[in-house]
Formats: structure tokens, sequence, C-alpha cells
């Protein structure tokens, strides 16, 4: 099996392989509404490519997001399968595990929504929910939780090697911004789908979600797969960094190389400094 620092390559692109230099959790100047709305159509164009090159190529493609609650997750996959092909692309958000999901291997529950060739799969939270709400709120004992610690990496590795090309995106959002986005999911009547009964503790439980977090990105960021961190409090610049970082990472033809470089301020892959300098939200 590989081990955490296995130097075989993912099968996207090592550019963005250094850590970059976090910011503060908002850009120093947020994007216009026109400069968001010019550069996601664009950044939309250049997703067309590469889902064109995916399909041509056979290739196979996993999305992960992760974040807290409110952290954006659905709006920026909104904006990457907007205008994608609908057969070749899914998106995966799963809910309660079921009794039979209990009793099964755990990454069981996740093997059957891999994409084949030429798809395109989108995690909306993923296996990390075991280093996550589950670990917070208690829904796995420890033992399951230290097994899967010590095995995901191995798991994910597994799917390197099938072919399958893997991308883990975690959408780091302040507490304030959080608890102001939880408060406005209660009066929209349009985002009344979104309201959790785990919303409450999402406040209540900060620390230990932040705990939880520091210790799945310490112990499952690695070479092979590694995290990608990006601000997440203004929802404009998170989207279009995420999706320029996203497509800087894959090869496809026809590539617009300026233009898919992101902000190494809002979006880098993860590095332990970023803890240790208070990058992150606490």
């Amino acid at each position: 099996m590989s081990k955490k620092g296995d130097k075989k390559e993912s099968g996207t692109k090592k550019e963005n392989g250094k850590a970059g230099k976090l910011a503060t959790s908002k850009p120093a100047v947020e994007m216009s509404k026109k400069d968001y709305e010019e550069t996601l159509y664009r950044l939309q164009i250049e997703l067309v490519k590469l889902q064109r090159h995916l399909i041509k190529s056979n290739e196979k493609i996993v999305v992960i997001f992760e974040g807290r609650d409110a952290a954006g997750k659905d709006g920026t996959i909104k904006r990457i399968t907007e205008h994608l092909s609908p057969r070749e692309t899914r998106v995966v958000a799963l809910g309660k595990p079921s009794d039979r999901d209990r009793s099964s291997w755990y990454f069981q529950r996740y093997v059957q929504y891999l994409p084949a060739a030429e798809e395109l799969v989108l995690f909306n939270r993923s296996w990390y929910n075991r280093a996550g709400v589950e670990r917070v709120m208690g829904f796995c004992t420890n033992d399951e939780y230290e097994e899967f610690m010590s095995s995901v990496l191995e798991f994910e590795h597994m799917l390197i090697r099938s072919g399958l090309k893997l991308l883990k995106y975690y959408l780091d959002i302040s507490k304030a911004e959080q608890a102001k986005r939880l408060e406005g999911r209660k009066k929209d009547p349009l985002a009344q789908w979104k309201i959790s009964a785990l919303d409450e503790y999402a406040l209540k439980k900060w620390d230990e979600y932040t705990l939880a977090r520091d210790k799945m990105l310490v112990h499952t960021h690695n070479l092979i797969t590694p995290w990608i961190i990006a601000h997440a409090d203004d929802k404009p610049s998170t989207r279009i960094n995420v999706i320029k970082d996203m497509l800087s990472r894959l090869e496809y033809e026809g590539k617009e190389e300026r233009l898919v470089l992101p902000d190494p301020k809002i979006v880098a892959t993860f590095d332990a400094s970023f803890i240790e300098e208070g990058l992150l939200a606490r």
C-alpha cells in the first residue's frame, strides 16, 4: 500500500504543489459583481473544455468539498456544474447513513458513487464525515475514528493507482461569517432545505470542530492526495479561485493558463504552518 508521503504522482499537475501563503479570511479588495460574472463565465468555458477532454480521454475525476456548515460548498459546486453535461457529471450529497450502511465497511457507502470513465463526480461532504461531524457529535466510536484515520490514505492511494484523479478542498469559514450565514438561512424561504438539526451545534461546538479539522488536515494531507485550503468568507472570490485552482491542476486541451492561476492568498495547498501561524479560522 502507498504510505503517507509516497512520492507517486496523483495524476494532477504539480505547479500548485507548494503551499501558498494564505492571507486573512477575506480578500483585501472584494470583486465587483461585473468582474465576478465575467470571470465566472470565462472559467465555465474552461470547465466545458475540461469535460470535453475528460470524455475524449476516458478519464475519471473526483472532487471532494469539505468545510463547516454554511462554508459555501453548495454554491461552489453549483457554479462548477452549471454548464456541464449532466450525463457525465454527478453531485453526491449523502444523508444520514442507514442501518445497513452502519454495518458495512465504512467506505462501501461511497464507493458505489465513484466515477466510471468520462465522468466527473463532486462530493458535497465525503468519507471525511468520519473525521468531522461524526467525531464531534459522537456518531462514531473512538475505534472507528482511529481506524478511519489510519486507513483513509490507503483507500485514496488505491483509487489513484486505479487511474482516478482526486482533488480535496476544504472551505474555511470564520466563526462570525458562519453565524451570519446560518441566521440568514432561517429568514430565506428559498434556503429552508439547507436547515439542519445539527446547525445549532455548529457554533456551540466550534472549538471541537476546529480541533477535528486540524487533526484531519495534519494526518490526511500527503503528496498523493493533498488538501487544498480555500478561505471562504467571501463567496465570489472563493468560487472563482476554487474553480481556477481545480482547472490549474488538471490537464486539458486549449487551457488559458493565465486565466486559471488562483490567488494563493485565497486558495493554497495545505501546510501545517497554516495552523501554527493562525491562518485558518479559530
